[in-house]
């Protein structure tokens, strides 16, 4: 490993690699066809591609996780073979990932020491410390260096986590979605940090991403990959953010944004009043959470993860005791028992269907029972089930909301991510909604089940459902809302009509800056 005192005297170099017909097949499974891009050194380069396409395959054959079945990896002109993650590093090559791998408990400089190789045993903290003082004043990213990580902001923890891989050279850096955590300010000054060095020449950047704001702002060349192969792609520029969109997702139909039609009178169905609930830590995670959802109406719920979302939705599903406060449909007592749910037509969907909302080992058919297994068709004597009408059901519900699945009597695990989404959806929405609350329900899908699952949530709105929707993505909660409002700290501390407020506002009190 490069020592430290060798990297502040090294020339800042950016680092180019290209790959040559890259190919990785896993048995019958060819999860990367033949793909070769080049990244110029001191580039910003945008990868994209649907989930399957074959991008994660890709760098982890470049990081060296994985060995190419057939290809070759060049490395400033050089061939190379990647044996391992520490093979890369040597190369220059680094990676930052999706989920941050900092340890919270120990100081940012703590973090940066032991993440070399040659760290001491004894650490002359006073030497270490001014080393990395004179090694940040060599980038531009500041991030206060002797406070534990858990306290910093997810700003501050990417950057630090870009700083980490400076810090050990490695001037060509992979971000996994770098963005997915962050508020709209932070993602923009970090990638305008990481653009700045790529400008000047000391840094190169491949970054997966979904958004296409930030790759037609940040990125200078894009690629596109689908189904294992390289679709395309160019000069950002000249290339529009349509075409990128019809390389992702080939010949697939998708659904029209449905349109919002417009609610003359404002009827309340649900109100939270002062909702109150504890983390697993026993700590508070919810304080005083009070909103009211009118029929026709969808209220959203913006904030960066970790803000008490996830307890919110716990609260409303049953899955968290509330330690204060109340629930009312209709302006009435509401608990969120099976029965109450039935009673008051409450229904919901969310992230992680597999492990939120169905029985992974269970059939297609017998998850979309769970609403009704005790009712007739399928139960039409008490206490017991009838599996023909369970599974003429699902068929109906497989067809009408497009789930793609062998027969009903798949097990719902089998099935891809946006087909346990249509499942549950189909689930969710078959009968009459007055109340849906949902969380993040197109995280990690294909733009085909994104697009559909908006179109649906719309259309229950459109029918008079009143709609609590809680997401991380912005955009998501900008396009649906009709009211939005941001959780911070486990608090709403920001509310307003959709059409009073703009991205920039949102986005700033997600930041905690309030008005």
């Amino acid at each position: 490993m490069t020592s430290l005192a060798h990297q502040q005297t090294a020339p800042s170099r950016a680092v180019g690699i290209e790959t040559l017909g890259m190919t990785k097949v896993f048995g019958s499974l060819t999860a990367l066809d033949d793909v070769s891009i080049r990244v110029a050194p001191g580039s910003f380069h945008a990868l994209l591609g649907e989930n399957g396409a074959g991008k994660s395959t890709l760098v982890k054959c470049v990081m060296g996780f994985y060995q190419p079945t057939r290809g070759t990896l060049l490395v400033n002109g050089n061939e190379e073979t990647v044996a391992s993650p520490r093979a890369a590093h040597s190369l220059g090559i680094g990676m930052v990932y999706q989920h941050f791998t900092l340890v919270p408990s120990l100081t940012a400089a703590e973090n940066l020491v032991i993440s070399r190789a040659d760290a001491p045993q004894v650490i002359d903290w006073q030497k270490e410390r001014q080393a990395l003082s004179d090694f940040l004043q060599t980038t531009p990213f500041r991030v206060p260096l002797d406070v534990p990580v858990s306290s910093l902001s997810a700003g501050e923890k990417q950057k630090l986590e870009i700083l980490k891989q400076l810090y050990l050279d490695q001037r060509f850096l992979i971000l996994d979605e770098p963005t997915s955590v962050l508020t709209p300010d932070e993602a923009d000054e970090v990638l305008g940090l990481v653009q700045d060095m790529t400008k000047a020449g000391d840094l190169t950047v491949l970054m997966i991403t979904h958004k296409f704001r930030e790759v037609t702002s940040y990125a200078d060349e894009v690629t596109v990959l689908r189904q294992g192969k390289m679709i395309g792609g160019g000069k950002v520029g000249e290339i529009s953010v349509a075409d990128m969109s019809t390389m992702m997702i080939g010949e697939t139909q998708i659904r029209e944004r449905a349109a919002r039609s417009q609610t003359s009178k404002k009827t309340l169905k649900l109100e939270l009043a002062g909702l109150f609930a504890e983390n697993n830590e026993e700590a508070p995670a919810i304080e005083a959470i009070s909103l009211k959802v009118h029929k026709g109406e969808i209220l959203g719920i913006a904030g960066v993860s970790g803000n008490g979302q996830s307890e919110l939705i716990e609260v409303l599903s049953g899955q968290r005791i509330p330690s204060d406060g109340r629930i009312f449909v209709d302006k009435k007592p509401y608990e969120p028992t099976r029965q109450h749910m039935d009673q008051f037509k409450v229904f919901g969907f969310s992230e992680e269907p597999l492990r939120n909302a169905a029985v992974p080992r269970m059939s297609v058919a017998e998850n979309m029972a769970f609403r009704t297994f005790d009712k007739s068709p399928i139960s039409p004597f008490k206490g017991w089930l009838s599996p023909p009408p369970m599974r003429e059901r699902a068929r109906e519900l497989i067809s009408a909301y497009r789930v793609k699945t062998p027969t009903p009597d798949e097990p719902i695990e089998n099935l891809s991510g946006g087909n346990v989404q249509r499942a549950i959806l189909a689930r969710e929405l078959s009968g009459t909604v007055d109340i849906l609350i949902v969380a993040n329900p197109c995280f990690g899908l294909d733009f085909a089940s994104v697009a559909e699952i908006r179109a649906q949530i719309m259309d229950q709105r459109n029918k008079g459902a009143a709609v609590l929707l809680v997401s991380e993505d912005l955009d998501e909660i900008l396009e649906l809302s009709d009211t939005v409002a941001v959780m911070s700290e486990g608090r709403i501390t920001y509310s307003s009509p959709i059409a009073e407020t703009d991205r920039a506002t949102v986005g700033h009190a997600m930041a905690g800056q309030h008005a």
